[in-house]
């Protein structure tokens, strides 16, 4: 049986981190770096997956049968069990995919490291969704939630501005091409942070229309940004009102307060990749002197 593969694109929020979840316009671009999903169908009732990192090296492999994930059981291994939830969506929103009848071998193949965080659950669960022909964001929502502007990135292939409106998902495609973007790089910080942690100091404070309306202008004003200087000021007001609302310091207070740039969160705060300013021989000094050897420029990053 021939194979069918299917793609989708890593992602990052340059704005409106945590205040999307309450509506406040971002602006996300989708990374060159993504996943893919490989199915080739036959009749052995069970499926058999296997999943690669950038590396080649399978980093997970299981195989089980159609009947298991159609039923309610649980798997003692949480990453089979997480698989067997989405799947478990995706039959209940498209019924004649998985058949007891067929079987499937499955592999997924990463063009970046699974520890970066560019995506590789909303890549996976957009792939899925390819597969099964059914909505994505549908898939999302009853499987692992959040705002889906990560959904929105794996499915895109230009910068967007993204809002959730009245539950209804909002995407447009922009043009976001900054004239300095030979002087914006993205710096992997190699730490995981408990988003939830975040979310939960987010959600004490009062956030209201105001708040949200302050992250969109914010949004807003950093896409037209015309020079770098405009667009270091704004990226740090975003910052300092964030820090704010979240009560935790800037990565850049904590971490690289004698930086001479601007140092801007993406997406969680403190984990995964934050977005930098400065000339790239300076950028990669500084940087790697602090033994933080991933910096990736803005073309070599941005779909």
């Amino acid at each position: 049986m021939s194979e069918v593969r299917y793609y989708s694109n890593g992602k990052l929020l340059i704005s409106g981190e945590y205040a999307v979840l309450d509506g406040a316009e971002a602006l996300a671009v989708p990374t060159k770096f993504g996943q893919d999903l490989v199915v080739s169908k036959n009749e052995s009732q069970k499926i058999v997956w296997k999943s690669y990192d950038v590396d080649g090296i399978m980093w997970y492999a299981d195989t089980f049968s159609i009947a298991q994930v159609l039923s309610e059981d649980k798997h003692p291994n949480p990453i089979t069990q997480t698989l067997w939830d989405i799947l478990r969506v995706a039959h209940q929103l498209n019924s004649s995919v998985l058949h007891p009848t067929n079987g499937f071998e499955v592999s997924t193949h990463l063009t970046f490291s699974r520890k970066w965080g560019l995506g590789t659950s909303s890549t996976l669960i957009n792939n899925i969704a390819q597969w099964f022909r059914i909505d994505a964001f549908e898939l999302l929502q009853k499987s692992f939630g959040g705002s889906g502007y990560d959904i929105a990135c794996a499915q895109t292939d230009s910068p967007i501005f993204y809002q959730v409106k009245s539950q209804r998902v909002l995407f447009n495609r922009v043009d976001f091409n900054p004239s300095f973007k030979d002087q914006l790089f993205f710096v992997y910080l190699n730490q995981k942070r408990n988003s939830k942690e975040a979310i939960r100091s987010y959600r004490e404070h009062q956030v209201g229309v105001k708040e949200i309306q302050q992250v969109t202008s914010y949004t807003r004003k950093i896409y037209e940004a015309s020079t770098l200087r405009e667009f270091e000021d704004l990226i740090n007001q975003h910052e300092a009102f964030l820090s704010d609302l979240l009560r935790t310091q800037t990565i850049k207070e904590e971490l690289f307060l004698d930086y001479q740039g601007s140092i801007k969160s993406l997406g969680a705060w403190g984990g995964d990749f934050v977005l930098v300013t400065g000339q790239e021989n300076e950028v990669k000094k500084y940087f790697n002197d602090k033994h933080y050897h991933v910096v990736i420029s803005y073309d070599e990053m941005v779909l």
